[in-house]
């Protein structure tokens, strides 16, 4: 019992994202898909100061 309305929610979503038409940044895919750098700024800020999560 308590399935039905789990399921509908399920399904739900899985309408949206089927029928859903998303934002494709194409200039980007193609940079990613021949391998070169995105330059990525928060990357490099990052790598500057060995990174946002290591420890002092």
């Amino acid at each position: 019992m308590g399935r039905g309305r789990a399921k509908a929610k399920q399904a739900k979503v899985a309408r949206r994202l089927k029928y859903s038409t998303p934002d494709t940044d194409f200039e980007r895919l193609q940079q990613e898909l021949a391998g070169t750098p995105a330059g990525d700024s928060y990357r490099d800020s990052d790598d500057q100061y060995g990174g946002r999560w290591d420890e002092d």
